[in-house]
């Protein structure tokens, strides 16, 4: 237990019968940078068992939250379903990841490209002050497979552009750009089609990617990533040559586990072996 603390859960909400999102306390001695991803568990049969989560609180946060998808037989969140506010859970340590703002060359406009629980990240990222000081437009993409799953980001963002510490950063720079894929919406389809077709650039009044002026985060499916990456290089925005300088764009690697959907650890281009 030396590596982890345990953590009680503060609150759980559910918005689907696949999706919630819990808070839990946060240790005085716990940092971390918007963006990253830390170990959260329970108590298995006597043995810790952990999966790498996206934290959702911006760094100045005094409580921690975390987006879940939820699936009947996962190892872990058939389980962590269930919690209650006044349980106890595991966290690790150490936060890590490279969804944060230093993985990325200075620019003017940041793209921030999510499906499903994969925007977990990028609540953490729009709530924090220095995203709105880097970059002039923070466009947050949010595609779901039904309408009932933008939930979560669409409280997000109305939270975010009320907060007394955020909202006069935040301002109208950033723009919320929900679609879903499987019912009728304002918008539907993916977001590599609806870029590939030219609609976000059109309905946002914006060019096309431009390596010039644009910086992306991506966080999703695998095919969602590896779609998004295609764009990226195709536009002409380049990765860098290793983890530890700054980049174009960056993408998550969270390959935790099939029941989270996303993936564990992050490293613009690289892929590391779980821990």
């Amino acid at each position: 237990m030396g590596a982890f603390t345990e953590e009680t859960v503060i609150a759980v909400r559910h918005y689907t019968d696949r999706l919630f999102s819990f808070r839990v306390t946060r240790p005085q001695s716990f940092r971390f940078r918007s963006g990253e991803f830390v170990m959260i568990g329970l108590m298995v049969d006597g043995k810790p068992l952990l999966r790498a989560y996206s934290i959702a609180s911006p760094s100045w946060d005094e409580e921690l939250d975390f987006y879940s998808i939820k699936v009947p037989n996962g190892p872990l969140t058939s389980q962590l379903q269930h919690i209650e506010p006044g349980d106890t859970i595991l966290m690790g340590k150490k936060s890590v990841g490279t969804l944060v703002l230093d993985a990325l060359e200075p620019g003017k406009r940041l793209y921030l490209l999510s499906t499903g629980t994969g925007i977990a990240p990028f609540a953490s990222v729009i709530r924090d002050p220095e995203t709105y000081e880097r970059f002039d437009q923070v466009i947050l993409t949010h595609t779901c497979r039904e309408v009932a799953e933008l939930t979560y980001g669409k409280e997000l963002v109305k939270t975010v552009r009320e907060d007394p510490l955020v909202g006069e950063f935040v301002g109208d720079k950033l723009v919320y750009y929900p679609s879903v894929t499987r019912e009728e919406f304002e918008r539907k389809g993916r977001i590599t089609q609806l870029m590939d077709d030219g609609v976000i650039y059109d309905e946002l009044g914006i060019p096309p990617l431009n390596p010039e002026t644009d910086r992306v985060m991506i966080c999703g499916s695998m095919d969602m990533l590896e779609s998004c990456k295609q764009r990226c290089e195709q536009a002409g925005l380049k990765e860098a040559p290793t983890p530890a300088r700054p980049s174009m764009w960056s993408r998550s690697h969270l390959w935790a586990e099939p029941e989270q959907g996303l993936a564990s650890l992050s490293g613009p281009f690289r892929l590391y072996p779980l821990p």
